[in-house]
């Protein structure tokens, strides 16, 4: 990137950072602001920034901002509240992801045209994730009950490490069709991948919690120092696992729920450091995202995949989910709001990235579009009818009783701040 262009990128950063707050109140959400930012530096504004996907430097930026965000989304996670009082999440992640990977795969590679069975179940599985980042005015709003925003807030969390190892299966299975080696060789290297990734990050997570816990107790370790060596925790997972052909992605998100196990009482602002970062690069990953793949995206869009970024972001989110929840006597507002805010966003974007960069896939610049529309349907969206779609939700259940799921008490986990750096 040439000088001018990284003057132009700090300006926009700088900007959003001192209007931020001012902006959250007339839900404009940081996605909307960097992505439009980024269509009006790019080749096709301004001309400033003009940055191509196949490039290094973006690939870099690709990986490095998912090891930040599954590793800051990973410490979140305190499995004991999990087990005590998350039943609702349990079934969106248990139930609803599943169901949701299968009907998006099966209507993608049914109606987009130049897509694989394989390759369409990839597509399912890379929008799967949802980012509550996209739709914060929702997870933050203390009037809505607290189950149904910590549902929320949960199963964004987890869905993108969870859908991790289904990706990395698909994307061999997609390969195995493309590429001249058999069905097994790929079975293998997924597998392989798979199982490096989640032993090596529950070692590293482990291990580095545990000592830095101890270090923490005998008064070693300074606040700075504590962040940094945090951060090092999420590098060393992924680099490990990649330096003996794992993949480091799923090694990062497991290092990150093995660390917060063993830090126990030292975690509360562990992880500011690596979370900061993570919002920083996520950021930027919209920025570019606007300057280089969004009027590609709409310029390659056919009535086939319109029809299906709208069924992704309606029928595909909001049944699944509805059928996770069946049984749990949940009011039908609350399955309707929660069908609704499953925002894509971050997770998606970067899969699809990695996935283009790393796989020789034949379809995948259907697969790029087809998730570039859809993030971008998504972004605005979800962040637009945040607040007013809160607003009626919280209506609605002023007149459900105590007893109802959604109102009985819960012991709350840490709010995600992606999304929202200075709130």
């Amino acid at each position: 990137m040439e000088l001018s262009g990284l003057i132009s990128v700090s300006l926009i950063v700088f900007a959003y950072g001192v209007v931020s707050r001012y902006l959250g109140r007339w839900a404009i959400t940081a996605p909307m602001v960097f992505l439009l930012a980024g269509w009006v530096i790019g080749p096709d504004g301004l001309a400033i920034v003009d940055i191509g996907f196949e490039e290094e430097g973006v690939r870099l930026l690709a990986e490095a901002t998912l090891v930040l965000v599954l590793f800051s989304d990973a410490t979140r996670i305190d499995v004991g509240i999990m087990r005590r009082n998350f039943p609702m999440p349990g079934r969106l992640l248990g139930i609803g992801l599943p169901l949701t990977i299968i009907s998006g795969g099966g209507l993608a590679a049914w109606l987009i045209p130049g897509v694989s069975i394989a390759e369409g179940f990839l597509i399912g599985a890379i929008l799967a994730p949802t980012d509550a980042a996209l739709g914060k005015a929702v997870i933050t709003n203390r009037l809505i009950p607290a189950r149904t925003r910590q549902t929320l807030n949960v199963e964004s969390g987890l869905n993108d490490g969870i859908a991790l190892p289904v990706v990395t299966a698909l994307v061999a299975v997609a390969a195995a069709g493309a590429n001249s080696e058999g069905a097994g060789h790929w079975v293998q290297v997924a597998l392989r991948e798979i199982g490096l990734g989640v032993t090596v990050g529950l070692a590293v997570g482990a291990a580095g919690g545990m000592v830095l816990n101890a270090a923490w107790e005998r008064d070693w370790v300074s606040g700075a120092s504590r962040q940094l060596a945090t951060l090092s925790v999420a590098v060393m997972a992924f680099a490990v696992t990649e330096s003996i052909s794992g993949n480091g992605f799923i090694a990062t998100f497991v290092a990150g729920i093995a660390f917060r196990a063993a830090v126990m009482e030292m975690h509360d602002t562990a992880a500011d450091l690596t979370e900061d970062l993570g919002e920083l690069a996520t950021w930027v990953t919209f920025l570019f995202f606007g300057v280089g793949l969004v009027i590609p995206a709409i310029r390659a869009a056919t009535p086939a995949t319109v029809f299906y970024v709208f069924l992704s972001l309606t029928v595909v989110r909001m049944i699944p989910a509805a059928l996770s929840l069946f049984g749990t006597h949940c009011a039908p507002s609350t399955a309707l709001f929660l069908g609704w805010f499953g925002p894509r966003g971050l997770a998606s974007i970067l899969f699809a990235l990695l996935i283009v960069a790393e796989a020789d896939l034949t379809g995948e610049s259907v697969i790029l579009t087809t998730v570039s529309l859809t993030v971008l349907a998504s972004v605005f969206l979800h962040g637009i009818t945040a607040r007013k779609g809160a607003a009626l939700y919280v209506a609605r259940s002023t007149g459900m009783h105590d007893g109802m799921p959604e109102m009985l008490p819960v012991d709350e986990m840490a709010d995600m701040r992606r999304g929202g750096l200075f709130s």
